[in-house]
């Protein structure tokens, strides 16, 4: 069985137990509370796997691969591409998303499911798009394209159709395969790019790899984390860590050829890099914190 499977049954029989317990004390009197707690599943060896997801790179590649300009359902599966490693979102909840919940003035998403959304566990949130320009230009094009053609209640990954050689955009309601189609057309722009064919989670993963290795402080991490709508931080640590084991093994090798710095020299870069006004403030603030 699967590890998740073995640790539902171990702690569906722990309750059952301490149900038993408390409900029938005398019958049960022989079962000791520390009996149950002993129960866990058997440790087991980690099985390592390769980590894949779709690199920055892999993104601009895709980008720039040949396309007619008439040819509107490949321009339209750039503008995806983009879409869904500048979001991080999953492709049940893009591939639903409206054209009302994208506001690209400000780089924000409505993933709303009362706008029609279909996110995981039917969570709410307002997420936020990367900020790389390159990658951008596709997908406002994209949504200027769409905007003037369809009605906002009209998914964002409109619907295409096909007559006497020539493709419009149709406002007829999606199929309930959408993800599938999307897939299948993603793997149509990677066999263009002469790229290896990966799902649309693995723009999902390459959106989390390039925040968590852009981020400077814990605060930037914990925006990457509630930008995926993770529950925790630890959620995320757990999935998408493991990714990073690349840039893990550059940044200690590096460790050895930088000077060593100690907390003052840390604080004398932060207060040099303060305005005066701002500095005086500090001064004042730490005059207080001596005097008390």
């Amino acid at each position: 069985m699967a590890s998740a499977s073995q640790k539902k049954i171990i702690d569906s029989s722990k309750r059952f137990f301490r149900w038993a317990k408390v409900t029938y004390p005398r019958e049960m009197n022989s079962l000791s509370i520390s009996w149950i707690d002993t129960l866990r599943r058997p440790r087991q060896p980690q099985i390592s796997s390769e980590n894949v997801f779709v690199s920055l790179d892999e993104v601009q590649k895709l980008l720039a691969a040949p396309v007619p300009e008439n040819n509107l359902a490949l321009l339209r599966d750039k503008a995806a591409a983009a879409m869904l490693f500048l979001s991080g979102m999953r492709a049940s909840a893009f591939t639903t998303l409206p054209i009302e919940a994208v506001d690209l003035e400000n780089l924000r998403l409505r993933q709303w499911p009362e706008l029609g959304v279909h996110t995981k566990n039917g969570k709410k949130a307002t997420t936020f798009l990367l900020n790389i320009p390159e990658i951008l230009a596709p997908v406002r094009q994209w949504d200027e394209f769409v905007r003037k053609s369809l009605p906002g209640s009209s998914p964002w990954y409109a619907p295409i159709a096909h007559s006497w050689g020539d493709q419009f955009l149709s406002q007829d309601e999606p199929g309930k395969t959408r993800s599938q189609a999307l897939q299948k057309r993603l793997e149509l722009l990677f066999s263009i790019a002469n790229l290896e064919i990966k799902s649309p989670h693995k723009f999902r993963h390459g959106h989390a790899v390039y925040g968590l290795l852009h981020a400077q402080t814990m605060a930037d991490y914990k925006a990457v984390s509630m930008n995926l709508m993770h529950e925790s931080i630890e959620i995320t640590d757990s999935t998408y860590a493991p990714m990073l084991s690349s840039d893990v093994q550059e940044r200690i090798a590096g460790l050895s050829g930088k000077a060593t710095s100690t907390p003052g020299d840390e604080l004398e870069v932060f207060l040099n890099n303060l305005d005066r006004e701002s500095q005086k403030k500090a001064l004042m603030f730490i005059a207080g914190k001596l005097a008390q």
